[in-house]
C-alpha cells in the first residue's frame, strides 16, 4: 500500500486548502482513510476519517465545521478540504489507512497501518 498525500501550503488565516491523498496498491473498499496532523513538540492528533465502503465520516472536534473528508473511488484519492483556516492548524498532515476499524478505535494514530510522507499546512495570522 502506498499513500501520497499533497496539497500543502502557506495561506493567511481565512483561507481554504484541499489536501490529496493519492492511495494504490490493493482495493480499499474494507478501510478506513484518515487524516491525522502533527505540529512541532506536539503529538500526531486525529483530524477527520472516512470509511471507504459506506462513506461514514468523522470529525476531531476542533475542525467539525470546516473542514470535509471525501474520497473519490475512480481516482482512488482522499481528500480534505479546509475552509476557515486558523493560526492553530499550522501542522503537518498526513493520510493513513488502515482495515476495518471500528469508530472507537479510529482517532487513534497507532491503529492505521500505512501511512502517507506527510504535507505541510502554514496558516499565517
Amino acid at each position: 500500500v502506498q499513500l501520497q498525500a499533497s496539497g500543502g501550503g502557506l495561506v493567511q488565516a481565512g483561507a481554504s486548502l484541499r489536501l490529496s491523498c493519492a492511495a494504490s496498491g490493493r482495493t480499499f473498499s474494507d478501510y478506513v482513510m484518515g487524516w491525522f496532523r502533527q505540529a512541532p513538540g506536539e503529538d500526531r492528533k486525529f483530524v477527520a476519517a472516512i470509511r471507504w465502503s459506506g462513506g461514514g465520516t468523522f470529525y476531531a472536534d476542533s475542525v467539525k465545521g470546516r473542514f470535509t473528508i471525501s474520497r473519490d473511488n475512480a481516482k482512488i484519492t482522499v481528500y480534505l478540504q479546509m475552509n476557515s483556516l486558523k493560526p492553530e492548524d499550522t501542522a503537518v498532515y498526513y493520510c493513513s489507512a488502515a482495515p476495518r476499524l471500528i469508530a472507537s478505535t479510529l482517532r487513534i494514530p497507532s491503529s492505521y497501518n500505512y501511512w502517507g510522507q506527510g504535507t505541510q499546512v502554514t496558516v499565517s495570522s
